[in-house]
């Protein structure tokens, strides 16, 4: 869904496509500030979880295209950053929200702010310009006269006009034949995504079964964390960035998130895990990093796709992540387990992303330009 979503966006505009996931997302909870009772819950559970196949990685995506479009490259991974970075700041400013308001007003504040979102950018988002064609120059990779001998065989033409608005499996395998650097982050992006998605269930099943920790306990620490996000993104990224590069913030990212859980595994009191959440402060760097990246490898025609491409990659791990890690983290904290380590899971949830700092170590970001400049010479 997200490759299509990005697609259209490059197609008809990225207002346009943000548009459709920010109005759907007024609906769910809309539905629950009206009334609380089963049926409606039922009704809210169906809606939310159709509109969240267009609104969780739609608006991301499309807002990530967005900002690739009026920023430059140089300037780019800081945009993007800062991006996160505000995301993340909304989560705290919800968690904090919830500590004073009623289930009723939750709700009913989750409508207004919606509501609010979807005014202010059909007032003062300005739209991109869409481009109706393309010269070969401009297309690096699904557009690029390289590929016409390809076993692939993508459609392409001197002066290529927009191709079609539903990508297939081909095109998205052109992409991760026609860049290396593309590949390697889509890989660092699964392997994050399948860490990010055993630091939910299975890692809250583990902190509950080991340090019986309750609902306060989980906002205390998602709190923590995100505060540390928020401040890194917003702040520390954009500093580091032109000094060491995104490839080695994400390195470090990525040991951060791995040194974490390595802690937590290991853990046998109850303070551990809340100092652990500090680490988020360089976890959190790992997919702007990865998201820079990948902007920077292909041409202002392709952001949508692109983006869309790994936003999908990273919601199928994502999936698979608790079925791979709650059985593991069940077998571990039972009666019987194969050894005793009750925290083997969450350190396997880690190799996850140790396992990522390999196909990490190895991109190389050469900018769109300078490979133009090299085809050139």
């Amino acid at each position: 869904m997200m490759p299509i979503i990005g697609n259209l966006s490059d197609v008809y505009g990225r207002k346009a496509l943000l548009t459709v996931p920010v109005t759907l997302s007024i609906i769910p909870p809309v539905i629950l500030a009206y009334r609380r009772t089963k049926k409606f819950y039922y009704v809210y559970y169906v809606l939310r979880t159709l509109t969240g196949m267009i609104c969780d990685g739609g608006i991301q995506c499309v807002a990530l295209a967005y900002a690739a479009d009026h920023m430059s490259q140089a300037k780019r991974a800081s945009a993007i950053g800062i991006l996160a970075g505000v995301g993340s700041a909304a989560f705290v400013c919800g968690t904090l929200a919830d500590h004073f308001l009623s289930t009723s007003q939750i709700f009913q504040a989750a409508t207004i702010a919606s509501t609010i979102a979807a005014v202010y950018m059909q007032i003062f988002l300005e739209d991109t310009a869409r481009v109706k064609e393309y010269s070969i120059e401009d297309q690096p990779i699904l557009r690029n006269n390289e590929m016409e001998d390809t076993e692939l065989d993508c459609e392409t033409t001197k002066n290529i006009k927009v191709f079609k608005k539903v990508p297939s499996l081909k095109d998205i395998i052109c992409f991760l034949r026609k860049s290396p650097t593309f590949s390697l982050a889509a890989s660092v992006a699964f392997l994050n995504s399948l860490a990010e998605g055993g630091e939910q269930a299975p890692f809250q099943y583990f902190l509950k079964a080991r340090f019986h920790f309750k609902k306060d306990n989980f906002a205390d620490v998602m709190l923590i964390a995100n505060i540390c996000s928020a401040t890194s993104q917003l702040l520390l990224m954009p500093m580091l960035v032109p000094l060491i590069g995104e490839e080695v913030l994400l390195c470090l990212g990525l040991t951060a998130g791995f040194t974490n859980l390595l802690i937590d595994s290991v853990a046998r009191k109850i303070w551990v895990p809340y100092t652990a959440a500090l680490l988020p402060i360089f976890t959190s760097l790992v997919k702007p990093s990865i998201q820079s990246i990948v902007s920077k490898q292909i041409g202002p025609s392709e952001q949508g796709i692109a983006q869309g491409c790994i936003s999908s990659i990273s919601s199928i791990a994502n999936i698979l992540s608790p079925f791979i890690y709650s059985p593991l983290t069940a077998l571990f904290l039972s009666e019987k387990p194969p050894f005793r380590y009750p925290g083997f899971s969450i350190l396997c949830i880690g190799l996850a992303w140790l396992i990522a700092v390999i196909p990490s170590a190895m991109i190389k970001v050469i900018p769109l330009t300078s490979r133009r400049i090299t085809r050139n010479v």
